[in-house]
């Protein structure tokens, strides 16, 4: 499989390849240390008091996930071999400013709508970054076109966000009004119907049948076994995942230890001392470098959650409304980090071709 990875890039140099090796070897065992990590905590402790159940996504204000996103600014020169100009920085502040604060605006007048939105964008993203890590990191033969990436976009990012809805109705609704709830407790009653157990099955027996049957095209179009057997192991492996664990704890895992770990590791691909010092074998130094780049705007991005926290109608005081709130704010910054990476995705000619 990583020799399939090095000759799809054999155009790169020998550092980019070295490179793209590691940070491939850095995504599968980050997901199968997350996978694993959730089904032993949820086989061990039968019942996970619910406090305890938000610590991952407490974690990610700082480790890893909200950090993913906060380099926004500098991928897209990085990923053209261009220096990053206040041209640049203006552009992409000005995307969060407007698409952000837009976002923000409808939070306050139809928090429903928005949180609809919320999940929708979320699968999204989700789906899109393991495209990439799909196609440029596992080195999958079978994605060749974009409607096959779009059905794998879809899967991927439908795990996440479907299989939760179907298994643990209950807990996905209590997300949803904690939500919802900052700003217009009454408005919650609009999400009832997708908790029915019709529409809960319908979403079950359809999802589970795309996932089968895009797994199913995989194998018939692969070139190498190796990458499908990985993807067929990924795919199924998150599926058992978040139908077994409880999807506070699982999503804070999940966001922190493969989603943000992918993300941030493409990251590092378009950034050249990055790239040299993973080829060194300096996963320090590359982490570090990434780490001060994503300072500057993680701190902006705790600044935004403070205003959302004075501004919401509804003062947090639980730890389940304040981390209401912090998925609110993320929300708000994912709208405009989404379309960041969509751009990244034209500039890689990752929907063009593989």
């Amino acid at each position: 499989m990583l020799a399939d990875v090095a000759n799809r890039a054999s155009s790169e140099t020998d550092t980019a390849v070295n490179a793209r090796r590691r940070a491939a070897g850095a995504s599968h065992v980050a997901g199968l240390v997350t996978i694993i990590l959730g089904l032993v905590i949820s086989v061990v402790a039968d019942s996970i008091p619910l406090v305890y159940q938000y610590a991952p996504l407490a974690a990610s204000v700082v480790v890893l996930g909200l950090p993913h996103g906060a380099v926004d600014h500098l991928v897209l020169p990085r990923s053209r071999g261009q220096s990053v100009t206040p041209r640049a920085l203006a552009l992409v502040g000005g995307c969060y400013l407007a698409i952000g604060g837009a976002y923000a605006a409808l939070w306050f007048v139809a928090p429903a709508v928005s949180f609809a939105l919320f999940i929708l964008l979320t699968l999204v993203h989700w789906g899109q970054g393991d495209v990439y890590a799909l196609c440029e990191l596992t080195g999958v033969s079978y994605l060749e076109t974009p409607a096959r990436k779009g059905l794998a976009l879809v899967v991927r990012g439908g795990l996440p966000m479907l299989v939760p809805l179907v298994a643990f109705p209950d807990q996905y609704g209590f997300v949803a009004g904690s939500l919802v709830s900052l700003f217009d407790p009454g408005a919650a009653a609009a999400l009832e119907g997708a908790f029915r157990p019709a529409v809960r099955h319908a979403i079950g027996v359809g999802f589970g049948t795309l996932v089968v049957a895009t797994l199913a095209l995989g194998y018939r179009r692969t070139d190498d076994l190796e990458p499908w057997l990985l993807d067929a192991s990924e795919t199924l492996g998150l599926a058992a995942f978040f139908d077994v664990v409880p999807p506070i704890l699982a999503i804070g895992l999940y966001f922190t230890g493969w989603h943000s770990v992918r993300h941030i590791l493409r990251t590092l691909l378009v950034d050249d001392a990055a790239v040299a010092a993973l080829a060194n074998g300096d996963v320090r130094g590359a982490i570090g470098r990434f780490a001060r780049d994503a300072a500057p705007l993680t701190a902006g991005a705790l600044a935004v959650f403070a205003a959302l926290a004075v501004a919401v109608p509804r003062t947090p005081a639980t730890v389940p409304d304040v981390a209401a709130l912090y998925l609110v704010g993320i929300a708000v910054l994912t709208l405009p980090h989404v379309v960041i990476v969509a751009l990244l995705d034209l500039e890689q000619g990752l929907w063009t071709g593989q």
